[in-house]
């Protein structure tokens, strides 16, 4: 095989690779909360995802002064 049959079949390998990773994930976001919307729990990404936080602020409960 020529170097460049080579990296056109390597780009494809790794792009194959890429779109079934990336369709796992989907699939298995869209049924986690297709799940949880029909059990009519909260769909908020704290109540599904407690560990990962997006803001990186703590909350604040109670009166807070502005800042």
């Amino acid at each position: 095989m020529k170097n460049r049959s080579k990296i056109t079949l390597a780009l494809a390998v790794v792009g194959s690779a890429a779109l079934v990773i990336y369709l796992t994930r989907y699939v298995k976001t869209k049924y986690i909360l297709k799940k949880v919307s029909e059990e009519g729990y909260e769909t908020a990404s704290d109540i599904l995802f407690p560990g990962k936080d997006a803001t990186g602020k703590d909350l604040r409960y109670g009166p807070v002064l502005p800042v």
